[in-house]
Parts: C-alpha cells; structure tokens; sequence
C-alpha cells in the first residue's frame, strides 16, 4: 500500500484526558453549541467563547500523546511510501507524538485568527475581546478554529489526498460530522481499501471493508504493526 490516507477524531485523545464532543461530564456538556462553536455565538457572547477556548487551550496544553498518536508517527516514519494524518481534533496531540504532515481541518487551539484581516499568530494561553491584532492592532482576535457553518480548512489538498489514497483509515470518529463523514466514500471511489478503528462501532460502520473495535491505544498500535509488517 503507497499511500494511506488517515482521519481522526476525538476518540484518539480520550485517552489523553481530553473529552470527547459527546462526553458527559467534560467541557462541551457545560455549552450549548450555539454559544460556543458557531460564529453567531461569538458575536453574542465574546467572552463566553474566549473562556471557553482558554479553558480547552490550558487543558491541551497539559495533555500528552498517547500511544496511538505515537503509532501513528510511527507509521509516517517507517511505512516506505506516504503516510498522510487528517484530523478533525484542535489539540495538537499528533505533532506533539512526532507526526508531521498533519491537516488540522477544524484549526488549532494554540492559534489565533484576527477576523478582520485574517492574521494568524500563535495564541496566548488566555484570549480576550480586548486582545489585538499584530498585524492590523485591531482588537479582532478570535480562536482560529472551525466553528459549526464554516467552511474546513485545507479542503482541496485533503480530497486530492484521498482521491489518491490506497488505504484510509478512520480513527477515533463518530462518522456525524459532514464532511469528514464522506471521506470514506470518497475514498472507496478511488479504489482504496478501508478500515474503521474505534472504541465501538460510528454510524458509517457498514460503510467500511475492515473494522477493528476497542480501545484507540491497544487497537492503533495492533493495526500499526501490522501494516509495516512488525510481530
């Protein structure tokens, strides 16, 4: 297999100590959507949005990779063609386990955006309504992350990866979120063979030629070491 094409989601950092979307008890229970996630919301209540991101910000920053992160790095540095990581997740994990050549489709946490002349900078650990822009000093800082009813990043050169992909992989992903939630179709389009990798079955499962179920640091690994051929 020349090209493996890799999607992941929060399930690969819950292990990690960072909740996923649907989590009872993390971050995400204490919102609503609509006030933290939307650009509507942000217009409403900066404030809300900024605590709510400097809250998720601090947590990342304290979180580690865990072992499928490093799996996965491994897999970019010793499969002999090309490996590509597209990641629906903010925090930053993948690189912080030695991946490279990540698409961070849904932006970063460690990032701001200046939403009026679009600036990206490395963002403080806590954002305001009053933190300015370097580059205009207008005071338009906003986390530069995808909010619901924004366009995902980088889209072009992610479909032009899996319309060459030989394998995709989908890790640690519910399958609920257009459009990461048709990339296995339009990997199948391009002829590749696919496998979902998950704690238990997304609502594409049927979608998939393989599918392994369990925890995302015992089954990534497993799967890693299968692909570049180690006992």
């Amino acid at each position: 297999m020349s090209k493996i094409v890799i999607l992941t989601g929060a399930g690969i950092s819950a292990e990690s100590g960072l909740g996923t979307f649907r989590d009872e008890n993390g971050l995400w229970a204490q919102h609503r959507i609509e006030d933290v996630a939307t650009p509507e919301g942000f217009a409403r209540n900066p404030d809300l949005v900024h605590a709510f991101y400097n809250a998720r910000r601090q947590q990342s920053s304290a979180a580690q990779p865990n072992a499928a992160h490093m799996a996965l790095a491994q897999l970019q540095a010793q499969h002999p063609g090309e490996v590509v990581i597209i990641t629906q997740n903010v925090d930053g994990l993948h690189e912080k386990g030695g991946a490279s050549k990540v698409w961070h489709m849904h932006g970063v946490l460690d990032s701001a955006l200046c939403a009026a002349c679009s600036h990206r900078w490395h963002a403080a650990e806590d954002m305001h309504r009053r933190t300015l822009c370097p580059s205009c000093q207008r005071p338009a800082a906003r986390p530069d992350i995808v909010w619901f009813g924004e366009m995902p990043y980088d889209m072009e050169q992610i479909y032009a990866h899996l319309a060459g992909a030989d394998l995709f992989a989908s890790i640690g992903t519910s399958s609920q979120v257009y459009p990461a939630a048709a990339f296995v179709h339009e990997a199948q389009a391009a002829g590749a063979h696919t496998v979902e990798l998950n704690l238990e079955p997304s609502s594409l499962v049927s979608s998939f030629a393989e599918t392994r179920f369990g925890p995302a640091t015992v089954i990534v690994p497993q799967w890693v070491n299968e692909v570049i051929g180690q006992p």
